[in-house]
């Protein structure tokens, strides 16, 4: 199929087309691809099925949830266009119905760089394929699900509840109904979450919860109060007693699981200091021994604090924290489990083979048939988060970001018949990076990790240095003991003005124009600077510095593409600052209303050097107001343009169009919007992407892309912008008819592979030219028509809804639909005809088109119109202009020789069989005599000619190998191989054709011999017979494009 239909159904639309400034049917075909990369991203939530060891579900942080059947060989998501919000906390499979699973959204080892919050729990009662919503909504973070192993109606639900402030639906969940409705039977405070839950799977009436005093400041976790601590149920939730008998008073982060080998054995793991780490109870909770204070088990507890005990083995146990760590001696000694990935936050345990598992971590999820001893791969899942995104102008361009939890990575934006591992690499940075450099000459990337680390990657050592300005390693200090509070993802920024001067900024903006090798300061501190926030990240018990709690700080940097000196910064507790001269002053141009704010991000319009946008946002306090602002005049005034976003999708980015001004993009917790007048209303430009936060996103204004950097599924592409941009600028979508048809974007006659990719491989973009139009009401009969001259008139290619054959040999039908229609033309001409029935090795396919113009023409019935289309070389190949004319006659006289070939053999076949049919007819008639001898020798002597031209006993792919090849054959694998080169025309390539050349004559004149003069002499000879003639079809039905 020469042209690809992209999509033909239209999406939900939440509000009314007539109450937006666009109709989103003008642009609902357009379709977003993910490129990757495959390599997993953080999970805290997963489970086998009990009965089906090949089967697993992994719940993803903003990815959503994921199925395996094949022990995680592949992943798939089950979830997409389903749920309200895409973080996993939990998940559960009834043992009783593995059709029943549930799972609980909102993740709980609660982030402070990157969190997000859930909406309750969802149920699906067909192993996956369809989720209902359960409700729950307002417990924000669910850390445990438990179902009756003999009743799948009878579920518990831990909620942990909401990190950044006091909530009331924290606590035990019961449902007696499958998720119809819920009782809250167990709650401690509102500050207090459950942080576990385990159930006596041999007795499932007796419960046990353990309870987590926490809450998440901007500058601090704060872990541990009067709330921590543990709870016990003996009648299925009705009644709970506590169970904190010989644990410490004061406690912070805790965990609880019961042994199913001996249901009086208890594991608990408590942050605490003194007196933390695994404590373990033999007598169901009466009592508690602390086993093991080993601090590797119970570091950095607000991100871990996980125990599962062994179903079969009661003196084995795991807990999870950076590694893996088993215990075979009742919890008193550990050693570590090999994993694929570090960061672990669960463990599904099989309990009909303790061999069998599952672990969650911040790469993914990874199945395991031998106790840790290998793992299934990470590298299938695309479900990276990404904090920021950047591309340059390399061809294809390549796109850049930091992963969290593992390295910063550059990945093509297309790849060899679709984007794999061989696409991307590491870079300078880490998980936190925003990669910046020259676009237009990448060789260094800057790129920077937390606690002010930046680095310099070459790209043609494939080397990197360290850069920074201050090079100090600030772990688990204070903030105000710090030279420098560098924000966990701090700004760094290569200048477009001159490319070897970078900025990186903490709390103050500092300066290199030598490559790092020096720095100066250009700004005071642009942040509050209030001291009773610099203290330690995490307390009352555990300390947290690794970085991600330094306040303070400068989070946005921009500047200016139309005047050089003119940056503006925005911090993390809610400042703007302005230079335009280079960092000698600064003003202060925060707007009063905002109060204190995280500045996520400012973005200078690339139209008017006055106009900026900013996003912010107060999820840190709780407040998930989605907030945008724009300013026209430098800062002087702000002006609120938040309307039209959906409830609690806080505003990561907005960015303008570089193309069309008053385009605005913007990037939400839940997803990405679109405004076309200048952000006076947005709408959903969702499209087909998953429900994930976009942290991140950017134009690429050679390619006309929009790319984005989500939180959880990787990176996305959004090719060809055009329909969003002549929307934008009210260029009429459509006349008194409806119809439309949208200039497109040049295209590029690409060398190498073009595969579309997808199946555990990122997906490229259309191999070929994008071509967007609109349809209103076509009445029956009409067709409607793409069609691609030359400026000549030449046709090159026709798609239709009603094809001729004979002009589109193989065609199949257009399928078009009222709205946005997106097709793509492969830049070939027509397919070349085929000899009916016969087997090809190899394509038949026309040869593409040369650089150059071309004409595209919408038709409907009489109506039409046209757009002229720039096709490309690829900028990779150094092919003249002149040499891809001669190519193009080359292959054009080959494909001409080819179809001649394909009608002398379909000519001869065709008179043939009817001498044959004559001959069978007359029978006794012409018995033995002079006619039927001629017409036996005949209809041989043309099977032999088409025999000498064509091996009809190659069926497949494999008898190839058998029979000897004909010259069709020969002349089908050179086309393929002249067509497919991007250095003109090879002298082997003409020295072929001339040979086969030569024995095409001989056959064709044999040929016309046989269906002229020798046929003719036979047609007069059954006419005396008193027969009707046989006639041979015409030489040429169409002429070849």
């Amino acid at each position: 199929m020469f042209f690809a239909l992209l999509c033909v159904l239209g999406p939900d639309f939440n509000l009314r087309a007539q109450e937006l400034p666009v109709d989103p049917a003008a642009f609902y075909s357009m379709q977003w691809r993910g490129i990757g990369p495959f390599r997993g991203g953080r999970s805290v939530a997963s489970t086998g099925v009990v009965g089906k060891p090949l089967t697993y579900y992994m719940g993803t942080v903003g990815g959503g949830v994921w199925k395996t059947e094949d022990a995680g060989t592949t992943w798939r998501n089950i979830t997409d266009g389903q749920l309200g919000t895409s973080s996993v906390g939990a998940i559960a499979v009834a043992e009783s119905d593995p059709n029943v699973v549930y799972v609980g959204m909102g993740e709980h080892a609660i982030r402070g760089v990157m969190t997000s919050h859930g909406d309750g729990v969802y149920g699906s009662t067909d192993a996956g394929r369809t989720w209902k919503h359960l409700g729950l909504e307002g417990t924000r973070s669910i850390s445990r699900i438990r179902v009756h192993p003999n009743n799948p109606d009878l579920v518990y639900v831990a909620a942990q509840g909401a990190p950044y402030g006091a909530n009331p639906e924290r606590g035990i969940y019961r449902s007696k109904d499958g998720g119809q409705t819920w009782d809250l039977v167990l709650t401690v405070d509102h500050n207090s979450g459950a942080s576990d839950l385990s159930m006596d799977m041999t007795n499932p009436r007796i419960l046990y919860a353990s309870f987590w005093d926490h809450r998440r400041l901007p500058w601090q976790v704060v872990s541990g109060g009067p709330g921590s601590g543990f709870w016990k149920s003996t009648d299925g939730g009705d009644s709970w007693d506590e169970i904190n008998e010989g644990l410490p008073e004061l406690m912070g982060k805790t965990a609880i699981d019961v042994s199913r080998a001996n249901s009086d054995r208890l594991f608990a793991m408590v942050e605490a200091d003194p007196g933390g780490g695994l404590f373990r109870s033999d007598d169901a909770g009466a009592s508690w021994e602390l086993v093991s204070d080993d601090w590797t088990i119970r570091a950095r507890a607000w991100y871990y604090i996980e125990v599962f005990a062994d179903p079969v083995d009661e003196e084995t146990v795991y807990v999870l924290n950076a590694p893996m760590m088993k215990s075979i001696d009742g919890g008193r000694t550990f050693s570590n489990v090999p994993v694929l990935h570090g960061d672990t936050h669960d463990l599904w345990i099989n309990p009909d083979d303790n061999k069998v598992m599952i672990n969650a971590n911040d790469g993914g999820a990874h199945v395991s048939f031998n106790a840790g001893g290998s793992w299934s791969t990470l590298n299938n899942q695309p479900t990276a988060q990404f904090y920021r995104v950047n591309v340059d102008n390399r061809f294809p361009y390549y796109v850049y970001g930091g992963q969290q939890d593992n390295s910063a990575i550059a990945i093509a934006s297309r790849g060899q018949g679709g984007v794999t591992w061989k696409d991307w690499y590491s870079i300078a940075g880490c998980e936190s990076a925003r990669p910046s450099f020259d676009a237009d000459d990448p060789r260094f990337v800057y790129a920077g990790c937390y606690m002010g680390i930046i680095g310099e990657w070459d790209h043609r050592t494939m080397s990197q240095r360290d850069i920074a300005a201050y090079p100090v390693m600030p772990a688990a200090l204070q903030s105000r003991e710090m030279k420098y509070r560098y924000n966990w993802s701090a700004p760094i920024l290569v200048s477009q003005h001159d490319p070897k001067t970078i900025y990186h900024a903490s709390n103050h903006v500092v300066r290199s124009r030598d490559r790092g090798m020096t720095w100066e300061e250009i700004s005071p501190d642009l942040t509050r600077d209030e001291d009773a926030k610099q203290g330690y990240g995490g307390g009352p018990i555990t300390n947290e510095g690794a970085g991600g709690e330094i306040y303070g700080t400068i989070y946005a940097l921009s500047e200016s593409a139309h005047e050089e000196g003119v940056l503006w910064t925005g911090s993390d507790d809610g400042l703007v600052h302005l230079t335009r001269d280079a960092g000698a002053t600064w003003h202060d141009v925060t707007p009063d209303a905002w109060g204190e704010v995280m500045v996520n991000e400012i973005a200078v319009s690339p139209h008017d050097p006055a106009v900026a946008y900013a996003a912010i946002n107060r999820y840190k306090f709780n407040d998930f107001t989605p907030m945008a602002y724009v300013t026209r005049d430098y800062g002087e005034n702000w002006e609120e343009i938040s309307d039209g976003f959906a409830d609690e999708a806080w505003v990561h980015v907005v960015r303008e169009d570089p193309r069309t001004p008053g385009l605005l993009y913007a990037g939400t917790e839940t997803g990405i919007y679109v405004s076309f007048n200048g952000g006076e209303l947005w709408q959903s430009l969702q499209l087909n992407l998953p429900n994930t936060p976009i942290n991140d996103l950017i134009v690429h204004e050679r390619e006309n892309d929009l790319v984005v950097a989500t939180s959880g599924r990787s990176f996305w592409i959004l090719d060809d912008l055009s329909p969003l941009q002549q929307a934008a600028r009210d260029v009429p979508v459509g006349d008194e008819h409806g119809h439309h048809l949208y200039s497109p974007r040049h295209a590029y006659r690409l060398a190498g592979g073009s595969g579309f990719g997808g199946g555990g491989e990122g997906v490229n973009g259309p191999s070929g030219a994008v071509i967007d139009f609109m349809l209103g009401e076509v009445p029956d009969g009409e067709s409607v028509a793409v069609t691609v001259r030359t400026p000549a008139g030449d046709v090159i290619r026709t798609l239709s809804t009603q094809p001729d054959q004979e002009v589109s040999p193989g065609a199949s039908s257009l399928l078009v639909h009222t709205g946005h229609n997106r097709i793509v033309w492969n830049l070939r001409h027509e397919n070349i005809p085929n000899i009916p029935g016969a087997y090809v090795f190899g394509s038949l396919q026309g040869r593409r088109v040369i650089p150059g113009d071309y004409v595209v023409e919408l038709s409907v019935g009489d109506w039409h119109m046209e757009e002229v289309l720039t096709v490309r070389k690829d900028p990779r190949v150094e092919t003249t202009l002149q040499e891809y004319v001669e190519q193009d006659q080359f292959v054009a006289q080959v494909a001409a020789e080819l179809s001649a070939i394909h009608r002398t053999v379909s000519r001869n076949n065709d008179v043939r069989e009817q001498i044959e049919t004559f001959l069978e007819r007359a029978g006794d008639e012409v018995g033995t005599g002079p006619v039927a001898e001629e017409g036996e020798n005949l209809a041989q002597e043309l099977e032999n000619v088409a025999d000498s031209l064509y091996q009809r006993r190659v069926v497949d792919g494999q008898t190839v190998i058998n029979f000897p090849s004909r010259l069709k054959f020969q002349y089908v694998f050179l086309h393929g191989n002249a067509d497919g080169a991007e250095t003109g025309v090879s002298m082997g390539s003409r020295e072929v054709l001339s040979d086969l050349r030569a024995r095409w004559t001989v056959h064709r004149a044999t040929s016309d011999e046989l269906l002229g003069p020798r046929l003719d002499a036979f047609n007069r000879m059954i006419q005396e017979a008193g027969f009707s003639i046989i006639i041979a079809p015409p030489r040429l039905r169409r002429p070849v494009s």
